[in-house]
């Protein structure tokens, strides 16, 4: 099959997308990736074996997306796109990367007599209601209608040939707003074992280093880690902390650290490359994943919670529902309460004072290597493209 894929960013790089591209692609499907880049002049590129295709895209444009339900600009530009791709190189199958663009491919679809597909990535509505554009930004705010973005999902979750979704959780959510759910496959962002290169850094023998990497927001749930700490320092004086990244609620967490005294058991060292970070979390004895629980938590599925796992991590984690029933399938760390510092100073004082969470990172990567890589989870998306291709 010809397969163009959707994808409102700039390519390289998105792991979970180059994963999949390239899995189709050694299956014997030709695959293209139509995104948008910031940069001039334009050019398309084979990067892989992906042919990708490249269009210019003012920042205006790329900024009325969060309003497109009632000020269309970015549709159309997105329209536009797709149909001069689309008449130029004639594709099977139009594979759209998250929501905002349903309603652009199934009119593409229809128009060319291609099969659809829509790749969820996240819980698009629950997430807008978290993110900084539509809470703290006036014209996101005015613009950002949660009522419109879950209509909007609940018709084209409904009209899609093939449905991908990250996480079992995201599925059960999206077959009660309607979609059937024969044509609902579920592709977790499992690690491809073969690009592993385990660092050969150790833990310091003279701390417990706990481990976060990712964005730094209030929804990724540090200002609890850092209470907790407070909670757990007196009792565990050489308990660290290492943050990797950046964001928005870094210099209230600073703040925060600086009250509880804590600014010897922090460290913020900024974004990483991937490298550097696979060193500093061989370094570290425990890995976090505090996000607070909501709707879209629930139903996620963070690379990192893979990755970690892999490097033989033991994890501690909120009581999202997706991360939770891992945790507890794999017996690889444990979970408390969300929203609750004595919570997470309990249970992490206690796994620590157990000396479990050695044994634990074992069990953890065991997981991984045996079933939750990415050559396993594929094959669901590869089998459900056969299915596709048998019926056009």
């Amino acid at each position: 099959m010809k397969i163009l894929m959707v994808l409102e960013s700039e390519f390289p790089p998105d792991d979970r997308v180059e994963k999949e591209a390239l899995s189709l692609i050694n299956d014997g499907h030709q695959v293209a990736i139509a995104c948008y880049t910031f940069k001039k002049p334009v050019s398309a590129q084979n990067y892989r074996g992906i042919i990708i295709f490249r269009k210019y895209i003012p920042r205006l444009i790329y900024k009325s997306s969060v309003g497109a339900l009632r000020f269309p600009v970015y549709f159309r530009y997105w329209s536009r796109y797709l149909k001069q791709v689309i008449k130029e190189n004639s594709f099977d199958t139009l594979h759209i990367h998250d929501l905002p663009l349903a309603k652009t491919g199934f009119r593409m679809s229809h128009q060319f007599r291609i099969k659809l597909v829509i790749d969820l990535h996240e819980n698009y509505p629950a997430s807008l209601r978290t993110t900084t554009h539509t809470q703290k930004k006036l014209l996101g705010r005015i613009l950002h209608s949660d009522r419109q973005w879950r209509r909007y999902e609940k018709k084209y979750v409904q009209k899609t040939d093939l449905l991908i979704t990250v996480v079992e959780e995201m599925k059960q959510r999206i077959v009660k707003l309607g979609a059937d759910a024969g044509k609902i496959v579920v592709l977790e962002n499992t690690p491809l074992l073969n690009e592993y290169d385990p660092p050969e850094n150790k833990p310091s023998p003279d701390f417990i280093t706990l481990f976060y990497a990712g964005g730094i927001n209030i929804y990724r749930g540090l200002q609890i880690v850092i209470d907790g700490m407070a909670l757990l320092i007196p009792g565990i004086p050489n308990l660290r902390l290492w943050i990797i990244g950046k964001g928005s609620y870094e210099q209230d967490l600073r703040r925060q650290i600086q009250k509880k005294g804590l600014n010897e058991h922090v460290t913020f060292f900024g974004w990483k490359p991937l490298k550097e970070i696979s060193a500093l979390l061989a370094q570290s004895d425990i890995a976090l994943i505090p996000h607070l629980k909501s709707e879209q938590t629930d139903c996620s599925s963070p690379n990192k919670i893979y990755q970690y796992a892999l490097a033989n991590k033991p994890i501690v984690c909120s009581n999202c529902n997706s991360l939770e029933r891992l945790i507890n399938e794999w017996n690889n760390g444990i979970v408390y309460i969300h929203d609750s510092p004595d919570d997470f100073s309990k249970k992490v004082g206690d796994l620590i004072k157990s000396d479990k969470f050695r044994q634990m990172g074992l069990n953890g990567k065991m997981h991984i290597v045996n079933k939750y890589n990415w050559n396993n989870s594929v094959r669901s998306l590869l089998t459900a493209y056969k299915n596709l291709q048998m019926n056009i």
